[in-house]
């Protein structure tokens, strides 16, 4: 029975890879981002590495919380040796997490660009869209006038 279940599997996903238009287009070669268009940055810009810390961390603390549900199911027979045994694991579990509190892993909002640093960015920005000779398009509300120097 086992045989005839893998036969038909193997064969049900044979005919499909055979019968199936093969019509490959940018979009469906393109990541799928929850319905966004992928992210397109421009050369030498990077993902924070915020993002990839927040992701770490929920997956570590996530792992630890598996742990607790067959404890949570085997708890009464495990008497008070399992008792303890979880006890230092969540202890263990909480240091963790004062450290990385205390490190500064959750501070999302602490920013470390300048004032000056942040005007320069912004200036540069403003330059890339007024630009309309490489065919860049304004942004609504962006004046011919803004960038240049004004008598007065």
């Amino acid at each position: 029975m086992a045989v005839l279940a893998g036969v038909f599997a193997v064969g049900s996903l044979m005919a499909s890879g055979m019968l199936r238009p093969n019509r490959p287009n940018p979009v469906k070669l393109s990541a799928y981002e929850c319905g966004n268009d992928p992210v397109r940055l421009p050369s030498g810009e990077r993902f924070s590495v915020k993002f990839y810390l927040v992701a770490m961390l929920f997956i570590i603390f996530d792992i630890e919380t598996i742990f607790l549900f067959p404890w949570a199911v085997s708890f009464r027979s495990l008497g008070l040796f399992g008792l303890i045994e979880m006890a230092v694991f969540i202890g263990l579990v909480f240091i963790g997490y004062v450290y990385i509190w205390r490190k500064g892993g959750f501070d999302w909002g602490a920013s470390e660009v300048a004032p000056n640093e942040a005007e320069e960015v912004v200036e540069r920005e403003r330059a890339l869209f007024t630009r309309s000779e490489q065919g860049v398009a304004k942004p609504p509300g962006v004046d011919e006038r803004q960038g240049a120097g004004r008598a007065g």
